[in-house]
Parts: structure tokens; C-alpha cells; sequence
């Protein structure tokens, strides 16, 4: 009798646990979601035959038969697991999960609360005696099991060369995509192709954007503006260039400079980052505005009238070098970081100087992390919307165009769909620059051999340079927070200047009441909710992000530049446009998701996803794969040559879309102003009700508040995740003398 070996029993094992998780999915959870209840609320009733029922009951006596066919899916799953690993349990774990799966997604979107969602099967069918309504946990987890196991199928036919651990990230990673950003951003932007009497026509679209108003160059012909595509184009490429330069420069002086300087510069270059973005236009505004600190000192000092000059380009343009100049220090720091000394010292043995070494070796590394970072400068600024709402003036963008088209009287989603199409095409264009400047040139600086080389100082011109740039712009960042933290300790800014902690009671006051602690203050309750869902979204995001900057960076397969592209696009499309996606996407079934704290969660991840994606695939640019070939030559597993080997030498990616996405779920407005509701107030749209009632001293008191909860938030994330460990000597090591005893091997 044939006996299985340890290690066929372990490569079967996956396949396994998806058909038992699948069946469970069927039999012990409620299949639909029940509006307003928490899914483990009705598991009591799971095996009743009403609507909180389990999938099984559901299909026998709710007369649902169309849940059958991801029983029958995970049947024929069965029968293969039963099978020897091969192409023949391949055909039958693909054709099983591929007919549960999309038998249950296609009924999920063709069989709505109301029956058929479209009226066409009405006539070709007849109407439906019965409906459903969203999926809940059963239904969300029998059908992610039945998408896995179609990915194992592939797996064992001998794609992704027979990794059952890749072909399941791929796969599930691809279907998170498409679900959760090109559906609704497909379902929105379609509008872009609806006429005004509701009709499919591609004339509609350049009907919206082939204007004056999009494309029009009157301000280089002497006229007073150009149209907002070109306004969105050259203040990006302006922003992207600017936040690489300055990021670069304090990454640089981070990792190379004088230690006095680390700590400081990187607390300071944090700073901005975990700032609501209308925080930033307001302090600029009351240094440079026509009543602000600089203008009236220019009127006194010199007799120059106070004009509007900071709105428009400039304001916008000085706001988003300040808002995104962290993100790409963030994403430059661990590339300067893992720059190989021993590469720098081989170029001086070879008598270069420290210029010429600078010059030819250490920048020609960083060009994945300047690459990288330059994506994402653009990318952040096209859609970026606080910012020019606050300090724009007369000078529109993109965003700005898109959110009042939506929430303007005209309410006209055909036009904001046309210029999200217009964003996605800058978006997509930058991203194929990047990719031809980077090209399949090898960038690898971290290899398994030891490295014991020190840093090369800077040279003494980029030294100057970087001293005299970064450091009057990080002073320019505490006069605007000294600006920000004062409007809060004040009774009314401009008019009445007395101290007083007021605001901060009116916001956050505690007292002592019969039961006990009273959380009395207003703003209490958005902040424990903000909180608890950037909290839960944070590690999700950033463990997606750098398991599919994993995929793109240690695997090839088929339709990769579409994955990568998929994981960018949610960066090129504004927030409003996401928000509002989502809406029109999650509102009804198969995900009814409008009004709960999932959508908030969801939103954040995929808005966020992008950045995770980008720092981790600069740093495994330079992770040799030598170091994963060992690992798997010890026979272990891909799963453990990831979280075990390559994972602990991605601390400085892994920091970053940690920090960062928890912070811009902290402060991000646009992407959940229509998401919110009264039980899932966030922060940010307290303090905008504030500002829209005038009590300025309470939003910024809240935003002072914020911003130290922040700060204490990423010191903690830093604390547990603790830094990458090179096996590089320290300056104090260096300084040994050569004479010291040695112990010499015998």
C-alpha cells in the first residue's frame, strides 16, 4: 500500500483547511448580513430557517438554490484533495473553486433585495419568488475559500511554479483589487460615459473634458489662467520634484550627518504628516495671508500693502512641499539606510574621492527610492484636495473641480467622472516613466554576506548643501506648529489673545458622575472611534502592501504590470471620487456596506495601500535574492522564508506604511466625508462641523490633541517593529585602535 510522505501530507495540507473553513463557512455562520447587528450577534440563530440562518438552510428552506453551486464547488474540491498532486487534481480544485466562486459572485450581483437587478432577466426568467440581501461572514468566507482553492488549481496545473503559498497571494491579493478598487472605481468613472438623456456614448466624455476650462493655455498667451488639467499637471511634477529633493536631503542627513541631528530631524520631519491638511493651509495662511504675521511686517517695516499673493500657485505649492515632503523622507531613509559602506570603500581604495564616490555609487543606488518616491509625490498631489480648497484661491486643480461637481448644486457625476478620468491618465502615464527609468537594472545592496563597512561621510558641498536647505525647512515646520499650537490656548485668534484652556474642555472634558468617570466632553466620541478604526485598518494595510510588493518584486507571472497598476490606481483617484465609489458600489447587495465602520476601514486600506507597496518594493530592490534561494535550499517554505527571513530586513518599509497609514486614516477627510455617519463620526468631520460653525479654538484644540496622540502612535510603532540589523560596524567601533588585542583563530 502506497504511503504519502511527510512533505506531500504538508503541501496538502492548505487544501484541506480551505474545504473544512469552506464547509464551516456553510453550516455554523449566517450567511447574510443583518442591517444594524454585528455578525456574531445572530449566531445563535444560525441554524434557524430564518433569515440568519447558515448557507445550508438558507438554499433548503428559504428557496435560495442558487447557494447550492458552491456546495457542489467545494464537493468536487473534496474529491481532488482525495487525489495525488498533479495536473488532474489541478483541473478538478480549478474547476471546482472556479464554478463555486463565480457561481456565487455572479448570483450575488444579479440577485439583489428585490430580486433580479436587472430588469432583462425579468422577461428572459420571470421574476423571483424570493431575494437576497448582502453577504455576511458565511457567505464572505465560503466564497474566499472556493477563490483559493481555484488558486491552488492553477498552482498544481503549474503555474506560479507550483506554489501554492504564491498562487494563493496572487490570486487573493488580485481578487481584493478588483473588489474593493477597480469595481467601484469602474462603477463610478462609467458615468464619465453616460449622456445627459441617460445613454451609453463615448462623445460624452470629451463632450466634459475637451473644454477651455480643462485644457485651455490663456496664461501662457497673457490671459489670467490656464484650464485645470494643466494647472493639476505642472504643480505635480513641481510638488513630486520638490518633496524628492527635500526628502532626499533629510534622509541624507539623517543616516549621514551628525548624529545630534538624527533624533531631532526625524521627529520634526514627521511632523506635517500627522497634521489634517487643512491645519497646514490654515497656519500658512496666518503667516502669509493678506492679514498674516509676514504682511503686516512688510506694511510696518516698508509701506508695502498686504496683497493676496500666497493664494493660488504658491500656497498650493509651498502647502504640498510641507504635506508630502515626510513621505518621501520616510521612503528615501531606509533606502539611504540600506546602501551598502563596503561598495563606497571599494570605490575609495580605488582613489576616488568622496565626491566622485557620491556621485557614481551612492546616488546611482538610491534611484529606486528617488523613483519611488517621485511616483508617489505625484501621485499624492493630483489627488490631493484639502490643500487647494484651503489656500487655492482662484486657482483650480483637478480635485478641486471633481469635489464640487459632486457636492456643487449641479450634482453632475458625468463631469466629475471625465476629469477622475483625466487624473487616472496622468497617474498611469507617470507610472510607465518611472518604470522605463528603472528599467531591469539590479539595485541589490543587502546580500547574505556580511557587511562591516561604515558609511561614507558626505562630502563637504552636499554636506553644506543639505545643512543649508534642510535645516531652515525644518524651522519653517516649527514656526508653522508653534502657529497651529498657539490658535488653540487662545480665546479667539485675531481678536482676543488671552490664554485659556477652554477649548480643550468643551472638546475633551472628563468628569465624575454617580456611575462613575462621564466622558463629557464633544469630541470624545469621535476620537474613540478614529482611533479604533485606524487602529484595525494600520497593520491591514501595511501587511497587504508589503505582501504585494513581495509579488511584484520576487515573482514573475502573467499580468503583473495590471496588478501593480491595480494596486496604484486608488493613490490616482481622488478621494471624493473613492468615497463616492464606494457608496454607489457598496450600497447594495452582494456588500451592503453604506453606514457601518467595515466601509471606513476599507476605505482607508485601499487609500493607503499604494504607499506600503512603494516603500517595499524599494527596499526588496535591494535585498538580495541569494538570501531567499538559502532559505529554500534549508527546505523551508516560501511562507517562512517570507515572514522569518526577508520580513525582519523590510523594518524601515514596514515602519513606514505602518506610521503612514495610520496617520492618514487619522486625518484624511475627502476620501470619508461621505462615508461617516452619526455612530462612526471621525475626527477630521467634527473638526470640520467646527470650522464650518466658526469655533476655531475647538478645531484646533482638537488638532493639537491629534497631533500628540499621533506622535506618541508612531513612536510606539517604532518601539515594537525596533530597526533593521545590517551586521554594520559604528562610528565607536571604528575608533579601536589598531593595536587592541585580538583573539586570533586557532
Amino acid at each position: 500500500m502506497h504511503r504519502s510522505s511527510p512533505a506531500r501530507r504538508r503541501t496538502a495540507t492548505p487544501i484541506w483547511a480551505c474545504i473544512a473553513l469552506g464547509l464551516a463557512a456553510y453550516a455554523l455562520l449566517p450567511w447574510y448580513a443583518i442591517q444594524d447587528t454585528a455578525w456574531y450577534a445572530v449566531l445563535p440563530q444560525v441554524f434557524d430557517a430564518g433569515e440568519s440562518g447558515n448557507g445550508i438552510l438558507q438554499a433548503i428552506h428559504q428557496g435560495r438554490s442558487w447557494l447550492f453551486i458552491g456546495l457542489a464547488g467545494l464537493a468536487i474540491c473534496l474529491v481532488s484533495a482525495m487525489l495525488r498532486a498533479g495536473r488532474a487534481q489541478g483541473w478538478l480544485l480549478l474547476f471546482g473553486g472556479g464554478i463555486g466562486a463565480v457561481g456565487l459572485a455572479a448570483s450575488g450581483f444579479l440577485i439583489g433585495a428585490r430580486g433580479w437587478s436587472l430588469p432583462a432577466f425579468n422577461t428572459f426568467f420571470g421574476e423571483l419568488q424570493v431575494n437576497q440581501f448582502g453577504l455576511g461572514a458565511g457567505g464572505f468566507l465560503a466564497l474566499s475559500m472556493l477563490v483559493l482553492l481555484a488558486a491552488f488549481g492553477l498552482a498544481r496545473r503549474g503555474f506560479f511554479k507550483g506554489d501554492l503559498f504564491v498562487a494563493g497571494a496572487v490570486v487573493g491579493c488580485g481578487a481584493l483589487l478588483a473588489l474593493f478598487i477597480a469595481y467601484p472605481v469602474a462603477k463610478a468613472l462609467m458615468a464619465a460615459f453616460i449622456d445627459e438623456d441617460g445613454r451609453a456614448s463615448i462623445s460624452a466624455l470629451w463632450a466634459r473634458i475637451g473644454t477651455e476650462r480643462v485644457w485651455g493655455l490663456g496664461c501662457v498667451a497673457g490671459g489670467v489662467r490656464c484650464g485645470v488639467a494643466w494647472n493639476t499637471l505642472v504643480l505635480a511634477l513641481l510638488t513630486a520634484t520638490g518633496t524628492t529633493f527635500l526628502g532626499t536631503l533629510m534622509a541624507l542627513m539623517a543616516e549621514r550627518g551628525g548624529r545630534r541631528w538624527q533624533r531631532p530631524l526625524r521627529v520634526l520631519a514627521l511632523l506635517p504628516i500627522i497634521t489634517p491638511p487643512f491645519v497646514v493651509g490654515l497656519g500658512l495662511i496666518l503667516l502669509f495671508g493678506r492679514a498674516g504675521v509676514v504682511n503686516q511686517w512688510l506694511e510696518s517695516s516698508f509701506g508695502i500693502e498686504p496683497t493676496r499673493w500666497f493664494y493660488g500657485m504658491p500656497g498650493v505649492l509651498v502647502a504640498q512641499l510641507f504635506a508630502f515632503t515626510p513621505i518621501a523622507f520616510m521612503i528615501m531613509r531606509g533606502v539611504v539606510q540600506g546602501v551598502s559602506p563596503s561598495l563606497e570603500e571599494a570605490a575609495q581604495m580605488l582613489r576616488a574621492d568622496r565626491a566622485r564616490v557620491f556621485r557614481t555609487v551612492t546616488l546611482p543606488l538610491l534611484k529606486p527610492g528617488l523613483a519611488n518616491a517621485f511616483l508617489v509625490g505625484f501621485i499624492e498631489s493630483i489627488a490631493d484636495f484639502g490643500n487647494p480648497v484651503v489656500v487655492g484661491g482662484q486657482f483650480s486643480v483637478l480635485s478641486t473641480d471633481i469635489f464640487f461637481a459632486i457636492v456643487g448644486a449641479q450634482y453632475d457625476q458625468g463631469r466629475a467622472a471625465s476629469l477622475a478620468w483625466v487624473l487616472t491618465l496622468f497617474a498611469l502615464a507617470v507610472f510607465a516613466l518611472q518604470r522605463a527609468v528603472l528599467g531591469k537594472q539590479n539595485y541589490t545592496t543587502v546580500s547574505g554576506k556580511g557587511d562591516a563597512g561604515l558609511p561614507m561621510a558626505l562630502p563637504a558641498g552636499v554636506r553644506t548643501a543639505v545643512y543649508a536647505i534642510a535645516l531652515p525647512w525644518i524651522a519653517f515646520t516649527v514656526v508653522v506648529y508653534l502657529f497651529a499650537f498657539a490658535g488653540g490656548f487662545v480665546q479667539t485668534w485675531g481678536r482676543d489673545y488671552t490664554p485659556t484652556l477652554v477649548h480643550f474642555k468643551t472638546a475633551f472634558a472628563l468628569e465624575w458622575g454617580q456611575f462613575g468617570l462621564i466622558w463629557a466632553g464633544t469630541a470624545w466620541n469621535s476620537l474613540i472611534t478614529t482611533v479604533k478604526l485606524a487602529g484595525i485598518s494600520a497593520p491591514l494595510t501595511a501587511g497587504l502592501g508589503l505582501l504585494i510588493a513581495w509579488l511584484l518584486a520576487r515573482n514573475d507571472f502573467k499580468g503583473q504590470g495590471a496588478f501593480e497598476f491595480a494596486a496604484l490606481l486608488a493613490f490616482a483617484i481622488p478621494g471624493t471620487v473613492l468615497g463616492v465609489s464606494y457608496i454607489l458600489a457598496f450600497n447594495v447587495p452582494p456588500l451592503e456596506l453604506t453606514g457601518t465602520g467595515l466601509i471606513i476601514v476599507l476605505c482607508f486600506m485601499f487609500r493607503n495601500l499604494p504607499v506600503g507597496v512603494r516603500a517595499g518594493t524599494a527596499a526588496f530592490k535591494q535585498l538580495d535574492r541569494s538570501l531567499d534561494e538559502a532559505s529554500v535550499m534549508l527546505r523551508a517554505s516560501t511562507s517562512q522564508t517570507l515572514f522569518r527571513v526577508v520580513l525582519p530586513l523590510l523594518k524601515p518599509a514596514l515602519v513606514a506604511a505602518l506610521i503612514y497609514s495610520f496617520v492618514r486614516a487619522m486625518t484624511t477627510v475627502s476620501a470619508v466625508i461621505f462615508l461617516v455617519t452619526a455612530e462612526n463620526e471621525l475626527a477630521t468631520t467634527y473638526i470640520i462641523g467646527r470650522v464650518g460653525n466658526g469655533d476655531y479654538g475647538i478645531a484646533l484644540a482638537y488638532c493639537t490633541v491629534l497631533m500628540v496622540l499621533m506622535s506618541l502612535a508612531i513612536a510606539l510603532v517604532q518601539w515594537l517593529v525596533g530597526e533593521r540589523k545590517l551586521g554594520r560596524r559604528s562610528a565607536a567601533a571604528s575608533a579601536v585602535p589598531t593595536g587592541a588585542a585580538t583573539v586570533a583563530a586557532p
